[in-house]
């Protein structure tokens, strides 16, 4: 018997998943030793694989190893649930990675959409850090299948705004009933990427959340090409990098892939504690400009000014957040 069950409230209409088993999941830090690990290699009896990556040998077999592996996640909170784990390193992630296994993540990323998308909301979601709710650290993205019935209150781009013809069109807007004047409707500046556009929302609710939308609109991330594979794969990691470069620290953050067609990634920095105005009213306080995240990511995404970014970003960005 699956240990979890979709509970809707009758007067917000707003939905609940109860996991109770998911409180028992192990809690595995980077000090743990590897061959406790259960995503590192010697470990793989302990789950049900769904399917793995490995290389040629040069002889043209396949290797024993693996590159990237997804397994069935044993604390599941909807009918499906995998986990993508990144590599057989327990200790690096998408900053150490080369493009190459990045790249190779993210077509893992597409398959698992194409095989589940008929089934549901495929939801790709990445947690780094404790305060992101990562309980193994060990590298890896989690995929849930939601169904259809359950309403998923993500933000979505505007369907009117033609992001291949103007850096300046992009525009937000949520599934709440609003009338259309108090939508998030700003016009934002915008980084150009050979398939795609980055850009920090004049509403984002995070500190340094940033936005990552492809050129070509309307369409899922099953439909994802390899050119914007490559593009989404160095924009991830040269992200993370900078950022950790500015917090200085174990920097803790989320992303997600929208589910629906029109997709985007959004990274979600967790460096801020949600008060309890925010957790009651749903109305985010973010300590940080928008224009200001575009601007640190402009200065340093091509060429990142290491000396700069350590001696004057981080010391003038604590004072904000």
């Amino acid at each position: 018997m699956p240990d979890y069950k979709f509970i809707q409230n009758p007067i917000t209409k707003e939905w609940v998943m109860s996991a109770p088993r998911r409180a028992k999941r192990p809690n595995i830090g980077k000090e743990t030793a590897p061959e406790i690990c259960p995503f590192c290699p010697g470990s793989e009896a302990t789950s049900t694989e769904i399917l793995r990556v490995s290389p040629r040998k040069p002889n043209g077999s396949i290797s024993s190893e693996w590159q990237v592996r997804v397994i069935n996640n044993k604390y599941p909170f909807t009918p499906i649930h995998e986990v993508v784990i990144h590599s057989p390193d327990h200790d690096k992630s998408f900053e150490d990675f080369s493009l190459h296994q990045i790249e190779l993540i993210v077509k893992i990323f597409k398959n698992r959409y194409l095989e589940h998308q008929d089934k549901g909301q495929v939801y790709i979601f990445h947690n780094r850090g404790k305060k992101a709710g990562e309980s193994i650290t060990h590298s890896h993205t989690q995929i849930v299948v939601v169904p259809d019935q359950i309403k998923l209150n993500t933000p979505k781009l505007d369907p009117d705004a033609s992001v291949g013809y103007s850096p300046h069109a992009l525009q937000l807007y949520t599934d709440h009933d609003l009338d259309d004047s108090l939508r998030c409707m700003e016009k934002e500046d915008m980084i150009e990427t050979p398939n795609s556009y980055m850009f920090c929302p004049a509403s984002s609710n995070w500190p340094d959340e940033v936005w990552f939308a492809p050129k070509e609109r309307m369409h899922t991330f099953g439909e994802i090409t390899d050119t914007e594979i490559a593009d989404f794969s160095y924009t991830l990691q040269r992200l993370i990098q900078i950022f950790k470069l500015r917090h200085q620290r174990e920097f803790p953050f989320n992303f997600y892939i929208h589910p629906g067609r029109d997709w985007y990634l959004r990274i979600i920095p967790r460096i801020k504690v949600l008060g309890g105005f925010e957790v009651g009213t749903g109305v985010f306080v973010n300590t940080q400009d928008p224009k200001e995240t575009i601007k640190f990511i402009k200065d340093h995404f091509e060429a990142p000014n290491i000396a700069k970014i350590l001696a004057e970003d981080t010391a003038e960005y604590s004072t904000r957040v």
